[in-house]
């Protein structure tokens, strides 16, 4: 996030403040502030999905080592890790819906402080759609556009290679498919082990890509909060 490091040395910096201070009515001041309300109260969201997402794939996870059949008890705990997954999705339409921006003021040409501004806003509302994607396994017209830009969150080792970015892009709703097909018993025995095991297979893996989108969407809520603080510190005094 070296965009939002070089954004917060920029806020810090006397001359650019008294640029923001003179520069900046009200108008601008409050879709400034709004602006970065909303991005964290985005993230927050997020982070609550990604966190429920994580707890209910591990235990699915666990449950999954345990019992090597498709029987009463797995079938049940699949019901509880698709209904965990409807929530997050609800939690991310709410999300979605909360950042699209207000319409600007169009009567007074943008401060080009206040357009920069803007379009850091821009770009990591942009971040998040990917991850609204990624979490809720939507259909976009560009999977590896997505995947693309939820991999800058996660560390480099564990970034995919062009090849496969549209694959990793949509595992879960691979996931989602397998165990929606498990569940309607429409699969023979040995289908159902081959099942089981993919599904094991993908959900380790998405397990491992959330642990490290999560450590960099802490960064980001952090460094959205320092921004919020610089702004709130530049108009109050």
């Amino acid at each position: 996030f070296s965009i939002h490091d070089c954004a917060e040395k920029f806020l810090l910096l006397p001359l650019n403040q008294q640029a923001l201070k003179q520069e900046c009515g009200d108008t601008w001041i409050n879709q400034l502030l709004d602006g970065s309300s909303r991005l964290l109260d985005v993230c927050g969201i997020i982070r609550d999905a990604l966190l429920q997402t994580k707890e209910c794939t591990h235990e699915l996870r666990s449950i999954m080592r345990r019992r090597r059949g498709v029987d009463t008890g797995f079938i049940s705990e699949v019901s509880k890790y698709l209904t965990c997954r409807k929530d997050v999705k609800k939690a991310i339409n709410k999300a979605s819906k909360l950042r699209e921006s207000k319409s600007t003021d169009k009567t007074h040409e943008t401060p080009a402080i206040v357009k920069m501004l803007k379009e850091l806003d821009a770009v990591t509302s942009a971040v998040f759609e990917s991850l609204f994607s990624f979490i809720a396994s939507s259909n976009l017209k560009s999977k590896s556009s997505t995947w693309s830009l939820v991999s800058k969150l996660v560390q480099p080792r564990k970034v995919a290679c062009e090849g496969e970015e549209v694959t990793k892009s949509n595992e879960l709703e691979k996931v989602d498919a397998a165990l929606h097909l498990l569940m309607s018993h429409k699969t023979k025995a040995s289908d159902n082990t081959m099942q089981v095991d993919y599904v094991q297979k993908n959900l380790k893996e998405f397990e491992i890509n959330i642990q490290d989108i999560e450590e960099r969407l802490e960064c980001l809520f952090r460094r959205l909060i320092k921004a919020r603080v610089s702004l709130l510190n530049i108009f109050n005094n």
